[in-house]
């Protein structure tokens, strides 16, 4: 036996050890520090205080914005042109599409500024009823000079039942010459027909039966097989800037160890409610400085649905693997671009991000609907995480401390905030909320910076969106992790699922609880003592600062962002 692969092994296990030590240290210091309670600066009686465990987050932050900001200076410095040899397989997938999203976002990939003779286009629509015929036809008239090619298939490539086929034949149905009930069905007949229409067709729209998001994607990426170096993935509410494909291919191009890259994905209804302007907000955030911050490390943990290119000879390996994941015995239907992700990461490659990639795309602008998204959302985070967890040692030592980092972060806030409302004084109450605003706006004022735009104040607003709502929606996201559907409704259909409701009644119930419990208590003090005249003080003048933040806050939202906002644009420009 030769003494390479035997020395590779063994570096391979020293490193999964190592990495799961590291996990371990991590783990420990955060847990030691938040449990030990230990305090670097107090004030007289404790009344404020800063203590390991706020140092630490502090840390966090500060370093995850240094890493960004130099990920955002290399990106900007690259000059790297594109060879335009790759063919590229762009698939999008659809499901009960508003038109007029569907439309901007045929019309986008129209316009991208990459040679059509290399493109390969693809929609494939999550329904086969004359309900959603609508977009078939507008995919036809989009692309009408280019001859594309239509089909509607009764099954999708794994409904076909064999059994009920050869029934039909037997019983007289026309499916083999002459109509010989000996005829043996072996697969489905119109499965050759949707891959001869896809390796031979330069635009492609299928319609399928219904079976989810990624029995959709799976269509696209097992028609496609081995025909184009790469595929891009798009949803039919994204709308993409020209150059986005061109942006994303350099990267790829630039080194072979990365295989995959998404984009900087935007939001094109802000405009819509305080919902959907929140979201924007959040999502330059997790774009531009966390996954930035991946970036740098070549460790993104997830290239978003909208917009991102992967190395298909590389996907084509984990096919059957991603579309058949399990979780607890239950077949994984949500989670689709995180797992894709994931099985990149599984197989040692690096993952990208790119700014210099945009797109715009729909997000809820109704409450309940953006709960049910961020819901799905969180289920499929912790299930990823555990997948994620076994390949740490392939990648930078980043992705693991990240991971445990973020991961124990809902839990830690929530047993602060319970304990606080249960056994903490009122002022210490004040002192959280005051606390938690402020890193909001200290998080803000660097994405003005980094950014260039002072609506990135607003940042600071989405503390209330956290803490009110997306907190205790975790938790029921953890427990409902095996029930599978799209988890947001179509855009043309809005259908509400009022379950994600239920954790937040819970939420409240503890909390009003806990501040019933503890005025209660505190009335029972005696307040002439000289710890409860300065607490009495602060309590004072932190009321009367926090309820200053929020009216300033709110003011500027009504009064500046929706009086410029307040004619919604019915077309959206990109520039990159």
């Amino acid at each position: 036996m030769e003494l390479k692969p035997i020395l590779k092994k063994l570096g391979s296990i020293l490193r999964a050890i190592f990495t799961f030590l590291f996990a371990l240290l991590v783990l420990g210091v955060m847990v030691w520090a938040y449990v030990e309670g230990f305090q670097l600066v107090t004030s007289a009686y404790g009344i404020i205080s800063f203590g390991f465990y706020g140092l630490l987050l502090s840390l966090h932050v500060l370093i995850q914005s240094l890493f960004a900001f130099i990920e955002h200076r290399r990106m900007k410095a690259r000059t790297d042109s594109c060879t335009f040899t790759k063919t590229i397989g762009f698939t999008i997938s659809a499901f009960q599409e508003d038109p007029v999203y569907l439309r901007e976002c045929l019309k986008s990939i129209r316009a991208l500024k990459y040679p059509p003779e290399l493109l390969r286009i693809i929609m494939v629509i999550d329904g086969n009823k004359d309900d959603d015929r609508y977009m078939m036809e507008m995919f036809m008239e989009i692309f009408a000079d280019q001859d594309p090619g239509c089909f509607v298939w009764s099954n999708n490539y794994h409904s076909w039942d064999p059994t009920k086929a050869q029934q039909d034949v037997e019983t007289g149905i026309q499916m083999g010459p002459g109509g010989d009930a000996d005829y043996i069905i072996g697969e489905d007949p119109e499965r050759k027909e949707v891959e001869r229409l896809i390796q031979n067709n330069k635009c492609v729209c299928i319609m399928q039966q219904w079976g989810g998001k990624r029995e959709v994607m799976y269509t696209a990426f097992k028609a496609l097989g081995d025909s184009v170096d790469y595929i891009q993935v798009c949803d039919s509410d994204t709308k993409l800037d020209s150059l986005a494909t061109v942006e994303l291919v350099k990267v790829l191009e630039s080194d072979p160890k990365y295989g995959a890259v998404g984009g900087d994905v935007m939001i094109l209804n802000l405009k819509e409610s305080y919902i959907s302007f929140m979201s924007s907000l959040r999502y330059w955030m997790a774009f531009n400085i966390e996954r930035a911050c991946q970036s740098f490390f070549n460790c993104v943990s997830c290239i978003s649905g909208p917009l991102g290119l992967y190395r298909n000879d590389l996907l084509q390996q984990f096919l059957e693997s991603w579309y058949n994941q399990t979780f607890l015995g239950s077949h994984c239907t949500f989670g689709d671009d995180r797992h894709l992700t994931n099985r990149m990461l599984s197989m040692g490659y690096a993952t990208k991000y790119t700014a210099r990639s945009k797109c715009y795309t729909e997000t809820p602008g109704q409450f309940l609907r953006w709960l049910n998204q961020q819901t799905r959302w969180t289920k499929s985070y912790f299930r990823e995480w555990l997948y994620n967890a076994m390949w740490w040692h392939k990648h930078h030592l980043w992705m693991t401390y990240e991971s445990i980092v973020s991961g124990i972060f809902p839990f830690f806030v929530t047993a602060t905030i319970i304990q606080l409302f249960w056994t903490g004084s009122l002022w210490d109450l004040l002192w959280i909320l005051c606390c938690i605003q402020l890193i909001g706006l200290v998080k803000a004022a660097y994405a003005c910076i980094l950014r260039r735009d002072m609506v990135m104040v607003f940042m600071s607003l989405y503390s209330a969106l956290y803490m009110t709502s997306l907190l205790p929606a975790k938790y029921f996201a953890i427990l409902t992790m095996n029930k599978s559907s799209w988890g947001t409704s179509g855009r043309r259909k809005i259908v509400g699922n009022y379950m994600p409701l239920l954790p937040l009644s819970v939420w409240a119930a503890i909390l009003l609880g806990g501040l019933g419990y503890t005025i209660y208590k505190e009335s029972q003090m005696d307040w002439t003592t000289k710890a409860k005249i300065m607490e009495t003080e602060f309590l004072v003048f932190g009321c009367v600062a926090y309820i200053f933040y929020w009216l300033l806050m709110m003011f500027l939202y009504w009064a500046w962002f929706r009086k410029i906002c307040r004619r919604r644009a019915h077309s959206y420009k990109l520039s990159v």
